[in-house]
């Protein structure tokens, strides 16, 4: 028994004779370590922190145990590794350990530590390779190729990735399966499938690792039925059963596939083999089935998951998400939130874009304060989503601060907004915006120019649509089908038809392709150009869609080509386009342009559910062709039918009114819109100009257009310059198209209206002045052009051209 009486009675003399033992032993002998010493490498391994981890480094350091034991220093370097400390302590580490080293082990040890820090280590990583190459009295074994070639893949460093590979084989260990793996996943990781299978066939020996890296490089690169073949493969050759791994890499690809038989057929294994209860199968499972549509089946084994967690959530919100179920899917997000589970930053993704698809603005704006309170708004992601969801709703203001105050942009961030900034009119805000982008170092891509073009095109920027087309150029992307679409749509509605064909003709084509010049065609004195187009597609067996139709029936209209325009609308009947809602309109707008109202009336009385432009067409038709009453009766109707009077719908009768002489309608018409709330624009003025004009009412005229709240234009100082004409008002006719040479100085049919006006009024020497400054201008009077149609075709040709309906234009009278 131990007393502290018989401790203390211990004389002077006898624990200097201990102590001198202690030395003697010393001095023999190295001391074995002190009874408390602590086991370090476990401590290692248990540190789940970094201030853990340098706690049982200074526990090492204390106790003797660095920088002499390798093992230790290099169990200790993986631990910071894995907690993402600072390159300068690996380094440290490494470097005072270094002297104790007898083999690779070490370098190997700190490039595996380079892997797992990932970017921020590559450098270190490769300094340590090519050290151990060059610095060392060792050689890369086994284990070093196959960690600096996963540095090579996690970098895209292709270069060295190559030069490794010859190294290893030059070491004999290109048959390693360790290094083969890795080979496989390095060839895998920048896309080259055919060196990653090549490795793969040529290997002597594979494990279970060989067959999962193979599927899994597969399914990556969008080799979906490649990575399903290999699973089967897997199964009728090797001597391996598939693992919760390769279940996992493989679902994937079928849910692309959309194969759900094949996913059923995996899940009975996974059920056979007693994978099913893994979380991770399970995940996949759900996924997988909510992409293939069977709804029912991920929902199924979602509730018999014995263990979900965030994935598991995610992956069902996705599956009714994907399939368009979004009302349900946003049920399981709040789900979710009832069962206590971390929403992260993948749920938010998610949320946003089904709650800006059901427009549940509150929702939108509490879940983006939940994002601001948990610091999830600072993820790429779901600052993309927010943007997008702002963008929907035509919020651009709150859009823009999200957009402004985020600390990273991807590629994604900057298109999310350009295209949010076109589709809500702001064209010239989304033109600036990507010259802040290239300020900013990022290269437009496919993406963001077929969202900036439109832009250009709706504001006729035709320079600024050149200087993206040179870039296209210079990067090699003008040869991409959206891009070439993009640029063609662009200069025809910059009315650079020229260009627009150009473009076309030496791009890759599709039905958009033709879509869009038929369009771009059908509205010019070139309209024939849309229907040989039209022809064009059935030739080469594309489909035409609404866009189609839409664009040739327009060109039709334009033209009166009532006969090729019947042909079409036969041709729409077979097709079932029909009754859709665009082709009817245009029916009805080329019936009543080539004056068969008959025929319009047919069409519109046969439209399953009219819009307002369907209204508005036929309205505007029967004012066109004098049943003024008519169109009045109409109009009266629409509201009948439970649709409201548009700006256009006003436009549309005034204009009815205006031709037949209609004076008190009108202005009882014009009185109710203001009544209404709508605000009147140029043209609404412009028809109440014509109205009085047309009708003698010259004071009345004028005074409108002196009281309008808005700057008159070309169309309203055009009515009032042809009521002068009519009545012979000279005065007021001069001031009217002074105005307009003023707005459209090139326009020589404003020129040819005043001289004559002047010549009626006996005013010759003003004719003639009007005549030599419209020459000094070199405006020219542009040529009649009319069409033909003859045997089936539509002829176009001008005044003084020489027409055979057999041989087409011979030449000129």
């Amino acid at each position: 028994m131990f007393h502290h009486a018989h401790f203390l009675r211990i004389t002077s003399s006898t624990r200097i004779q201990i102590h001198l033992r202690r030395l003697s032993l010393l001095s023999t002998a190295a001391a074995p370590p002190p009874p408390h010493t602590p086991d370090i490498l476990p401590l290692c391994a248990a540190a789940q922190s970094l201030p853990a981890t340098q706690r049982v480094h200074a526990l090492a350091v204390v106790h003797g145990l660095l920088p002499s034991s390798v093992s230790i220093a290099a169990a200790l370097i993986l631990s910071y590794a894995t907690h993402g400390t600072h390159l300068s302590t690996l380094r440290s580490l490494f470097a005072h350990t270094l002297s104790f080293s007898s083999s690779p082990f070490l370098h190997n040890t700190l490039i595996r530590a380079c892997t797992i820090l990932s970017a921020p280590a590559v450098d270190l990583g490769f300094a340590v390779y090519n050290d151990l190459l060059t610095a060392t009295p060792f050689t890369p074994d086994d284990y070093t190729f196959p960690f600096a070639l996963k540095l090579c893949a996690d970098s895209q460093h292709v270069s060295k990735g190559l030069e490794v590979h010859g190294r290893l084989i030059k070491a004999g260990l290109d048959g390693d399966v360790f290094v083969s793996n890795t080979l496989i996943l390095f060839y895998g990781s920048y896309g080259d499938l055919r060196c990653a299978d090549k490795v793969f066939d040529e290997m002597p020996v594979r494990d279970l690792i060989s067959w999962n890296t193979v599927i899994r490089v597969c399914s990556d690169n969008n080799c979906f039925l490649k990575s399903v073949s290999l699973l089967r493969d897997m199964f009728l050759k090797s001597d391996f059963l598939p693992n919760v791994i390769t279940i996992v890499s493989v679902l994937p690809a079928c849910a692309v596939l959309e194969n759900n038989r094949l996913v059923s057929l995996i899940h009975c294994y996974a059920i056979k083999a007693s994978l099913v209860g893994e979380t991770k199968v399970g995940n996949a499972l759900v996924d997988a089935y909510g992409k293939c549509g069977d709804l029912q089946a991920s929902e199924s084994v979602f509730i018999q998951m014995d263990e979900r967690n965030e994935v598991s959530w995610n992956s069902i919100i996705g599956g009714f998400s994907y399939s368009g179920f979004l009302r349900e899917a946003l049920d399981w997000s709040r789900a979710m939130i009832i069962e206590g589970v971390r929403l992260n930053t993948v749920t938010i993704a998610t949320m946003l874009p089904l709650i800006s698809e059901l427009n549940l603005l509150e929702e939108g704006t509490q879940l983006h304060g939940f994002t601001m309170k948990t610091n999830m708004d600072s993820d790429v992601f779901v600052a993309n989503a927010l943007i997008d969801m702002y963008g929907k709703w035509r919020r651009m203001s709150e859009a823009s601060d999200v957009f402004y105050t985020m600390d990273m942009r991807n590629i994604v961030s900057w298109n999310t907004m350009i295209g949010n900034l076109t589709q809500n009119g702001l064209a010239s805000d989304a033109i600036e915006l990507v010259r802040e982008m290239q300020a900013h170092g990022e290269v437009p891509n496919a993406i963001t120019l077929t969202n900036v073009l439109p832009a250009c095109g709706r504001v006729g920027s035709l320079r600024h649509g050149r200087e993206l087309h040179a870039r296209c150029v210079r990067f090699g992307q003008v040869f991409e089908l959206f891009v070439s679409n993009a640029l063609t749509d662009m200069y025809a509605k910059c009315g650079r038809l020229d260009l627009a064909q150009a473009m076309f003709s030496s791009s890759p084509r599709d039905e958009v392709s033709y879509n869009i010049l038929i369009a771009g065609y059908s509205q010019t004195s070139q309209s024939s150009r849309s229907i040989s187009l039209f022809r064009e597609m059935d030739m080469l067996g594309m489909d035409h869609d609404t866009v189609s139709y839409t664009g040739v029936l327009s060109a039709c209209a334009n033209m009166s080509a009532l006969e090729e325009g019947r042909q079409i609308h036969a041709l729409a009947i077979m097709k079932m386009f029909h009754e859709h809602l665009f082709v009817a309109n245009s029916l009805v707008d080329l019936y009543t342009k080539c004056g068969r109202l008959d025929m319009a009336l047919k069409v519109f009385d046969r439209i399953p559910v009219r819009d307002t432009a369907s209204w508005n067409t036929v309205i505007l038709g029967f004012g066109m062709l004098g049943e003024f009453d008519a169109a009045i009766s109409l109009f009266e109707a629409m509201k009948e039918d439970g649709i409201r009077h548009d700006s256009v719908s006003y436009v549309a009768v005034l204009s009815a009114c205006s031709h037949g002489g209609l004076v008190g309608k009108g202005k009882e018409i014009f009185n109710d819109m203001l009544a209404r709330g709508v605000t009147p624009s140029e043209m609404h003025y412009s028809c109440m100009v014509d109205l009085l004009g047309r009708n003698g009412l010259m004071d009345e005229a004028v005074e409108l257009v002196r009281s309008m709240p808005v700057e008159p234009g070309a169309n309203t100082w055009g009515a009032l310059l042809g009521a002068s004409r009519i009545y012979g008002n000279v005065e007021v006719g001069c001031w009217a198209a002074e105005r307009l040479l003023e707005l459209q100085p090139d326009n020589p049919g404003y020129y040819v209206v005043l001289s004559n006006m002047h010549a009626e009024a006996g005013r010759w020497d003003e004719a003639d002045r009007v005549r030599r400054v419209m020459s000094l201008r070199r405006v020219k009077k542009n040529p009649g052009c009319s069409w033909v149609e003859s045997e089936d075709k539509v002829h176009s040709f001008v005044a003084g051209e020489r027409f055979d309906p057999f041989c087409g234009v011979q030449g000129f009278a």
